[in-house]
């Protein structure tokens, strides 16, 4: 993806500050230190009176607050010393020691004065948001089938071509001695219907990459996918997918699904020394990880709070339908307990007793009511593995209901009430949701609800309006037919950050009947930093186009009442709560940042502006849903973003945006982690249950 920069002088800044913002260049150019600056700057700001009317000036005062502090920023843990307003009078004072200061640092701090003396910006109206939307075609939409018609039929004659090289009796898809080349056509266009044929015949190197794109793929890439494979990064595309992406540049805007598949420059010099950005995902054996939790197997039950964890089976579930180029395990395809090779992850003989371990675990859990079976992706594992899971979930999770009846008042554990499967399938690999995989989740559901388990979640990932395609329509379809929600996240980088077309995605989706969950800012290590959209445009986002299908608190809650009746189908009741609330969507999702050791959140300030630009900030955790009692003990935990403001706004116009659409960015230095939609709390918990911790290490407990 390319940067673009913009030719402004560091002149040209000193002279806006004294042109435009006279009395802090005069109260710079008047102190004799540093020292004095800031307490000059503060007494100005603490004359002009209460800082709730501009937001600007609770801004500086906490830039003006941190300035000479060191902190830790945490997802490297190295120190960092904040030197904004250091900086800043060193520069207006053109002093030697500003010399080298990026001007992504200038037009920052410049900006964030400047709101002391203009105004906030208007939000765009309903009309702008819309037309913004409307600029982001759907994977149904009558051209882009005719594209992809075109796509698939390149890519099936490509594929023909690699099925005839292959001999091998073990080889399921193989053609007969004598076919002819239409028979061939045919044969290959009914094998395009099974999920297994994409697995067997997905590009898994950057030769068969180019190859089924038709030999389109542009130097610069063929040389970092190049690299990629030396340095041991799995390739692995599947032939559907891969009919999504437009290899002629002039059909559609495909960058959301280029910048999701295709690996940058610095996601393959960062391979190698990628590390956990999550920290309670490092964990030692016999140790508690970051939260306090102590784990029976530090690669299959991943934890952070107490009503909830994450189970990683050891089957084909640790593979996916495809390497997102931002995937927060990247290090565990990175230390090869991720991979794409099938067969080495089936099931081992010990698997069984080991889920056996695992449930025991759950079992003997005090707090937890939501297991999410993910990987990798819930639904790489075959329906045999599958059923097993849930079948090993079920019998736990009776049994709990039962040795509760034995348990005294205030001594009961909470039972199980959420289960839910993460999976990128319905995207990646439509095909694979067949009908005896909707056989099992239907037969799970049935007696589950016996159990006490209510809610049942497929947690699935579209990225795009452009990856809902028929055949992820009728995927979608036949999961709700199971009586199963689909709720979607969503990763938030620089592609799909564009103005409308997030909101334009939930729109797209709430048609479906699939609801949002989450939208993820794209975690801000050097591997990401091609894709990161700073934390500023999520706010942005959330607050001038999110807003648009926000509900207030008592609507959303009668929506959640109706949402639960499973006598109407989902598509039907999210679109009669649009019309009858005039809303072009359904706000039902989140904006969080998963942050090592405090979990999901978006509550943070501005503490810092480094001099390459990019923004530090503070954030505290998420105070509306239950934590590991370490949380307060944890100190506050400082992101030093990957990539300054300006250079975010670079890429958009190097995409064809207009800066002046994202202007109001700049005043977005401050966010509010967003209450939960009220349909996705949990069911009232079971009375008596006890306040006492399992699995906690002894010094949080």
């Amino acid at each position: 993806m390319k940067q673009g920069k913009r030719n402004i002088a560091s002149s040209d800044i000193r002279n806006k500050f004294a042109t435009n913002l006279e009395p802090i260049f005069r109260l710079a150019t008047t102190c004799a230190g540093v020292q004095e600056f800031r307490l000059r700057l503060a007494e100005e700001l603490q004359q002009a009176g209460s800082s709730a009317s501009n937001p600007g000036k609770a801004n500086i005062k906490r830039l003006v607050e941190f300035d000479g502090q060191t902190i830790t920023e945490a997802s490297t843990g190295r120190e960092i010393t904040l030197r904004t307003i250091t900086l800043l009078w060193h520069f207006l004072n053109d002093h030697s020691e500003a010399a080298g200061l990026s001007t992504n640092f200038l037009i920052d701090v410049y900006k964030q004065f400047e709101r002391l003396y203009v105004p906030t910006m208007p939000k765009p109206d309903k009309q702008q948001v819309t037309k913004w939307m409307r600029r982001w075609p759907v994977g149904t939409d009558e051209r882009i089938m005719e594209a992809r018609i075109r796509n698939r039929q390149r890519i099936i004659e490509r594929l023909i071509r690699r099925v005839e090289l292959r001999h091998s009796e073990k080889n399921r898809y193989v053609f007969p001695l004598g076919l002819s080349a239409e028979a061939k056509q045919h044969m290959v266009e009914e094998w395009w219907n099974d999920f297994r044929f994409h697995l067997s015949l997905a590009a898994r190197s950057v030769r068969e990459l180019n190859y089924m794109l038709g030999g389109n793929m542009l130097d610069e890439l063929l040389a970092v996918y190049h690299e990629a494979q030396r340095k041991g990064i799995p390739v692995f595309v599947t032939p559907y997918y891969l009919s999504l992406i437009d290899t002629t540049g002039s059909e559609y805007d495909d960058a959301s699904l280029r910048s999701y598949v295709f690996y940058s420059r610095n996601l393959v010099d960062a391979f190698g020394h990628i590390r956990a950005w999550e920290k309670e995902d490092a964990v030692v054996p016999g140790q508690p990880n970051a939260a306090g939790w102590l784990l029976p197997d530090g690669h299959n039950i991943h934890r952070r709070y107490p009503d909830v964890a994450i189970l990683i089976p050891d089957t084909i579930g640790r593979a996916c339908g495809g390497l997102c180029a931002s995937c927060q395990r990247m290090y565990d395809f990175q230390s090869g307990r991720f991979n794409f090779d099938m067969e080495s992850l089936k099931p081992k003989e010990g698997w069984d007793s080991k889920l056996r371990r695992l449930m025991r675990y759950f079992e003997e859990d005090t707090q937890l009511r939501d297991i999410l079976i993910t990987g990798g992706d819930a639904l790489m594992s075959r329906n045999g593995s599958l059923r097993n899971i849930l079948d090993a979930v079920y019998t736990m999770a009776k049994r709990k209901r039962e040795q509760n009846k034995h348990r005294a008042e205030g001594e009961k554990f909470a039972e199980l009430q959420r289960v839910r499967l993460g999976t990128r399938l319905p995207v990646y690999l439509p095909m694979r949701i067949d009908d005896e995989l909707i056989g099992i989740l239907h037969d799970f559901k049935q007696k589950a609800v016996t159990v006490g388990i209510t809610q049942f979640f497929i947690q699935t990932h579209f990225q795009t309006p452009l990856e809902v395609t028929p055949e992820a329509c009728l995927a979608v379809s036949k999961l709700q037919s199971a009586g199963w929600t689909v709720t979607n996240q969503l990763v938030f980088n620089v592609a799909v950050s564009r103005r409308g077309h997030t909101a334009r995605l939930r729109q797209v989706l709430n048609k479906l009947g699939v609801l949002c969950y989450y939208t993820f800012t794209v975690k801000g290590f050097e591997e990401n930093h091609a894709v990161f959209a700073p934390n500023s445009r999520t706010i942005q986002e959330q607050q001038e186009e999110k807003v648009l299908g926000q509900l207030d608190a008592e609507t959303s809650l009668q929506m959640a009442r109706l949402l639960e009746d499973s006598t109407v189908p989902m598509s039907r009741t999210i679109r009669r709560i649009m019309a009858d609330c005039q809303i072009p969507f359904l706000a039902s999702d989140r904006n969080v940042l998963n942050l090592p050791g405090i979990g999901k959140s978006m509550t943070f300030g501005l503490v810092g502006i480094m001099p390459d630009g990019c923004r530090v900030l503070a954030f505290d955790h998420d105070h509306t849903r239950k934590h590991s009692p370490l949380v307060e003990q944890m100190p506050v935990i400082y992101i030093k973003e990957n990539k300054s403001v300006e250079e975010y706004l670079c890429q958009l116009s190097e995409m064809g945006e207009q800066r002046t659409d994202y202007e109001s960015i700049w005043q977005y230095t401050d966010g509010r982690t967003e209450e939960r939609f009220p349909f996705y709390e949990y069911p009232s918990p079971l009375n008596g249950i006890t306040e006492r911790y399992t699995h906690l290490a002894s010094f949080v407990s």
